[in-house]
């Protein structure tokens, strides 16, 4: 207890940069603290306020959530890119029915499409112009986030060359199953808040349920933290609620 009194302290008179920064370059004024000092500290008080088994159990939590955290950014950002690529191929039909060519629509559509959406069109329009293979080029593309979109792509592309089928229907075509993909993926999410919701409040029910005991007395907290038995129930605890939370989000996540 003393030494997270001596951190509180330390926190609270804790220099204040704003000088420094004033002193430093331009370029270089801001004071960037190394992740892993956050991570360390934070481990230290987690240590010394809940012991080796709080350490454990704060570790295993903290990696589901912040999993967690990042596949919503994830699935979020392709999305993103998936509805960006869908409206440039929208401007790619609207310019080759207009008389233009795949490589000049490709190139004009690209120039109001943000990245990396814009660099699958810029590709696109690269290799039309230079009569190379479009379809290879857009499956040799290293674009994480449009992989299934770009296959989308480079099949149309296929059907086009092969087939001599219109290259605006077929691009057509593909923005419309993108744009299904899309909407069907946010209604599923939609429908998933219900059951997320109800897991989160599950999730936090053993936190109330410790609440409840140090306000009735029962110290819980002391049990957990000053005695081995108790360590042992917490970092149990921890990896059940680590699993709790994995399921639920594998069993509640939409495919972007």
């Amino acid at each position: 207890m003393l030494s997270l009194l001596l951190l509180a302290a330390a926190l609270l008179v804790w220099p204040r940069l704003r000088s420094v920064r004033r002193l430093r370059p331009e370029g270089a004024r801001e004071i960037v603290v190394p992740r892993v000092v956050w991570f360390a500290a934070s481990a230290a008080v987690v240590h010394i306020a809940t012991g080796i088994g709080g350490l454990i159990a704060a570790a295993v939590l903290a990696a589901v959530i912040s999993r967690g955290v990042k596949q919503n950014q994830r699935t979020k950002t392709i999305r993103a890119a998936t509805e960006a690529l869908s409206n440039g191929l929208g401007g790619v039909v609207d310019e080759l029915r207009a008389g233009a060519h795949p490589a000049a629509a490709a190139e004009g559509a690209a120039q109001d499409t943000p990245a990396p959406a814009g660099e699958v069109l810029k590709a696109a329009a690269a290799t039309a112009r230079l009569g190379g293979d479009v379809e290879r080029t857009l499956r040799g593309l290293r674009q994480p986030l449009l992989r299934t979109a770009t296959d989308q792509l480079a099949k149309a592309w296929h059907v086009s060359a092969k087939h001599g089928v219109a290259l605006a229907d077929v691009l057509d075509a593909t923005r419309r199953d993108l744009d299904e993909q899309a909407a069907f993926a946010r209604q599923v999410s939609a429908r998933m808040a219900g059951p997320r919701a109800s897991a989160a409040v599950l999730t936090a029910l053993p936190v109330l349920g410790l609440l409840l005991g140090e306000l009735s007395g029962a110290r819980p907290v002391h049990v957990l933290t000053d005695t081995s038995a108790g360590q042992f129930l917490l970092v149990l605890g921890a990896l059940l609620l680590a699993a709790g939370l994995w399921w639920t989000r594998k069993i509640t996540e939409v495919a972007p």
